[in-house]
């Protein structure tokens, strides 16, 4: 039997993207998705083949999904393991995890906060902290897996 070297005090549930960062996410939706119906209007994209109107269609449903994927983003610490939902979700049980470190984007932290970087086996995995709290938990499972090197 393997003892488990993180344990969370207790479950966390938030918000995998902050309000700063949704606000920023809906600007430039907005922004992309008109420049789309603009473009479609000026070079009427019924004059094109199928395969240009179905990409064009992929691009739009594919900024509308991630859109959605951003607002509805969650990501729980339980003792089981973190877990992140968008389009698909992502998790990391802790007794696979071998490697944990909290990144930030040099020059962007305005934009975006750090976020959790875990190695399991050969696979990397990010996760997105929304509010400080999960910020907090995650420098302590950085902190933790700092340790354990």
């Amino acid at each position: 039997m393997q003892t488990q070297f993180y344990q969370p005090h207790a479950t966390l549930t938030g918000p995998a993207y902050s309000p700063w960062f949704k606000m920023l996410a809906t600007l430039v939706t907005c922004a992309l998705a008109g420049y789309g119906i603009s473009f479609a209007l000026r070079y009427s994209l019924m004059a094109y083949g199928w395969g240009v109107r179905l990409l064009f269609l992929a691009a739009m449903l594919m900024l509308f999904l991630s859109y959605v994927g951003f607002l509805r983003s969650r990501v729980t610490i339980d003792a089981n393991g973190i877990c992140q939902t968008w389009l698909w979700s992502r998790q990391a049980r802790w007794d696979e995890i071998r490697s944990a470190k909290l990144i930030g984007i040099p020059l962007a932290g305005w934009a975006s906060p750090p976020r959790l970087v875990v190695r399991t086996g050969n696979a990397f995995t990010t996760f997105n902290g929304g509010t400080p709290e999960l910020l907090a938990e995650f420098a302590r499972i950085s902190l933790a897996y700092q340790i354990k090197s």
